[in-house]
């Protein structure tokens, strides 16, 4: 079994004079990964190229081991694709619609209806199946549009924008779903614009910006023993310059400072500093770079 999800070495791609990708070289460890970056960015590409719907420019890409421009058909026997637009046929069942893109991956009449039926539940659609796709609220439609990624068994499944459209309900229970699917032994990368839900459901982080790589790594794994999270209940621009003048680095957003001290004890400066301006702390915590402060750190904020 190949130990990376995905690689690429030189990998770029062009839609005429447009360079959506430039020159990308990854090694994708197995588990679940987030691709993200901001609209235009270069993710859907780069899915479409590993998916084999596009072909690169230049460069050449692997997904499990396999080369993309050699292996196509081998590719995509092991892996699922969940696209970010319409994609679903209106005019069929949820339950209809399910075995015939699990006969379309090779199962069997009766092992389809049987898969068929077990993802359905998985996602939360076993009560909707004979309801026509048609009928489907978006959170409904998204979550068929999972069933269908994952219901021939693949190893490794792309979630395009997998949350978009959705309310906040809607958008909780399709992350809890991402996250269940390494428990079934599903490798997953999820295309998203969203931080916050990368953060959630992934392990590692690939963040892309006008098609070239800004960084590829564990998430939180910028992780410092000597680094610090705070949010202020106000400004803290005075605290963040108090604190630079004793010595610490400080990256600001907003009302939130990430303080990272080289020698001696964050919190206590943080502590003596915060008191000094009488400065209401509402959350303070140790750890690792967020992704924001990552894209943050290359120039390139969401």
């Amino acid at each position: 079994m190949a130990d990376t999800s995905f690689t690429t070495e030189g990998l770029g791609h062009a839609y005429g004079r447009i360079a959506a990708l430039h020159s990308l070289n990854l090694s994708v460890p197995r588990g679940r990964t987030g691709l993200v970056g901001a609209n235009g960015a270069g993710k859907s590409t780069l899915i479409k190229i590993l998916l084999g719907i596009l072909d690169p420019t230049v460069g050449s890409a692997t997904v499990l081991g396999m080369d993309t421009a050699k292996e196509l058909i081998n590719i995509r026997t092991v892996v699922g694709y969940m696209p970010e637009g319409p994609c679903l046929p209106l005019d069929q069942t949820a339950a209809d619609f399910l075995v015939y893109a699990a006969g379309t991956a090779g199962l069997p009449p009766q092992a389809a209806r049987q898969r068929a039926s077990d993802v359905l539940t998985l996602v939360g659609l076993d009560e909707e199946r004979f309801r026509y796709l048609g009928d489907f609220s978006t959170g409904m439609k998204q979550r068929a549009k999972l069933a269908q990624a994952i219901v021939h068994d693949p190893e490794l499944v792309f979630l395009d924008e997998p949350t978009a459209g959705l309310d906040p309900s809607g958008r909780d229970e399709m992350l809890n779903l991402i996250a269940r699917l390494g428990t079934f032994g599903i490798d997953v990368v999820v295309s998203s614009h969203v931080l916050g839900d990368i953060e959630r459901t992934c392990e590692w982080v690939v963040m892309l910006d006008a098609g070239t790589l800004l960084h590829s790594g564990p998430v939180g794994g910028e992780a410092d023993a000597g680094t610090v999270r705070v949010e202020y209940a106000s400004d803290p621009s005075q605290i963040a310059g108090e604190l630079t003048r004793a010595g610490a680095i400080v990256t600001t957003t907003g009302n939130k400072i990430v303080v990272r001290l080289p020698d001696g004890d964050p919190y206590t400066l943080i502590r003596d500093v915060s008191a000094h301006h009488d400065a209401t702390i509402r959350r303070l915590d140790s750890g690792g770079s967020s992704l924001e402060e990552l894209f943050i750190h290359h120039g390139q904020p969401l």
